[in-house]
């Protein structure tokens, strides 16, 4: 595969914080795409994993947590206007963050809005406080109209990022097999006009994880393809989904928001604690973890038609995620400690044996049931492309290092989300980093081979509902 790239010329300082999994996938995709000398690169992390790499490289880095009390004196010494701060880190707000970079005159990206340490958590906070719905609203309302100011790109890795862009051209490919080839919608009202003439009323995000280690699980121990407490955080906040026009069921357990835009509900309980069927080509029908993902807000309010609180169209959209097998025997023993954490935390990455990483998005409720389209990335194909990278990671880190280099092109832009940047150019650099982008048709329907063994509350006259998809 092809992956060289014009390298992007940068005249800046890029202030890497965080180096976990993420942040070490990232460093040499950096190098190989971005003319940098290593004196322009400075990484700041939270521990000291992986900064040997650094070192290897003649990378300055220093050890430290940033907190609400010291993140100011931290980092203005190393922003100057035209410098890159590139958040990969967790427990560090991304609204504090955006604004300091506002103030210093620096461009910023993340792979997630984050809050500050045990804001997800924070049982002293309501549930709608928690989500990442009220962290979006917080960060979209940083936006000026009157001085856009420099670029910040909220949540662009693989989801939230990089499914945004695989989503319109799902649409684009559905549209050509029903006779309907266009040139890309050049608005957000033309791309929900296409997706409801489409008949496109669901949205998965559909990921299931094929990796095995060469080291299995043991007992007290979290084993996961990547970062373990960045999982873990995102398993415990409330359910958050993006709520479609033809929806009729609000949940028991569901809740409307009280403000913003109305696109998406949250219900009382955990990711970790509720799943969903959902369907990939290698898994077929599977059950996949509801996790809260910023994406499927962000997708359902961008095909949003008419107003906030009664759209004439708008899609439901989730994640549905089924992580490598260790990964959920980790997850039933930590429901099992009643959701303390265990003792021994482990990425997996060098001894993974065999595997692939299938994500994609699955657009359900058009003419043809159901299409699915998506990266399909093996152990030995993310070895092969870049070093430090196993496929889940890679499929995070290309999308950010994608989105760094549009910002750089584009730095004047204020705040962006990944649905409003042009999804063409996105996925002509991931490509070649992507495996086997694949589209596959199939039948299947929340329905199919349901009520034989138990009686259960389905809607049959529509399958597209939520209530179908929820496992009860």
């Amino acid at each position: 595969m092809d992956t060289s790239h014009q390298r992007q010329a940068f005249a800046g300082r890029i202030v890497l914080l965080g180096f976990g999994c993420i942040g070490q996938g990232v460093l040499p995709l950096l190098l190989r795409h971005i003319a940098l000398r290593p004196a322009q690169l400075v990484i700041l992390a939270a521990d000291a994993e992986g900064f040997a790499a650094a070192e290897q490289a003649g990378i300055a880095h220093r050890q430290l947590a940033l907190t609400p009390a010291n993140y100011r004196t931290a980092l203005e010494p190393l922003l100057d206007p035209g410098d890159f701060l590139l958040n990969l880190s967790v427990d560090v707000s991304s609204v504090a963050l955006i604004a300091l970079c506002r103030e210093r005159g620096a461009l910023y990206l993340d792979a997630c809005i984050e809050p500050w340490a045990g804001g997800y958590v924070d049982r002293r906070l309501p549930a709608a406080q928690r989500s990442n719905y009220a962290l979006r609203e917080a960060a979209l309302a940083l936006r000026r109209s009157d001085a856009p100011g420099p670029t910040a790109v909220l949540a662009h890795g693989a989801n939230p990022g990089l499914v945004s862009h695989l989503v319109k051209m799902a649409l684009l490919e559905l549209a050509a097999g029903n006779g309907m080839a266009q040139p890309a919608p050049a608005s957000r009202t033309e791309w929900a006009r296409l997706a409801q003439r489409l008949g496109v009323r669901v949205i998965h995000v559909a990921e299931r994880d094929w990796q095995v280690d060469r080291q299995r699980k043991v007992p007290d121990e979290f084993v996961n393809t990547w970062s373990v407490p960045g999982f873990v955080s995102e398993l415990l906040q409330p359910v958050e989904l993006g709520w479609g026009s033809h929806e009729r069921h609000l949940p028991a357990d569901g809740r409307r928001h009280a403000g913003g835009s109305q696109a998406a509900i949250y219900l009382e309980r955990p990711g970790a604690a509720t799943r969903v069927r959902s369907w990939t080509p290698l898994a077929g029908p599977y059950h996949g973890f509801l996790i809260s993902h910023g994406e499927a807000i962000s997708i359902a309010d961008y095909f949003t038609l008419g107003t906030d609180d009664a759209p004439e169209y708008r899609p439901t959209v989730l994640y549905a995620y089924h992580p490598c097998d260790d990964t959920v025997l980790s997850l039933d023993e930590l429901a099992g400690r009643n959701w303390q954490l265990q003792p021994r935390l482990r990425v997996l990455r060098d001894g993974i044996v065999s595997g692939v990483d299938e994500l994609g998005v699955l657009l359900l409720g058009h003419d043809d049931g159901a299409y699915w389209y998506g990266s399909r990335l093996s152990v030995e194909q993310a070895r092969a492309l870049c070093p430090a990278n196993g496929p889940t990671s890679l499929q995070v880190t290309v999308g950010v290092v994608a989105g760094v280099l549009w910002a750089m092109r584009n730095p004047a832009c204020g705040v962006v989300e990944p649905d409003e940047m042009p999804f063409e150019e996105i996925l002509d650099f991931c490509r070649p980093y992507l495996g086997e982008l694949v589209g596959a048709f199939s039948d299947w329907t929340p329905l199919e081979g349901r009520g034989w063994l138990f009686d259960e509350d389905l809607d049959t006259d529509d399958p597209w509902q939520f209530k179908n998809f929820r496992v009860q």
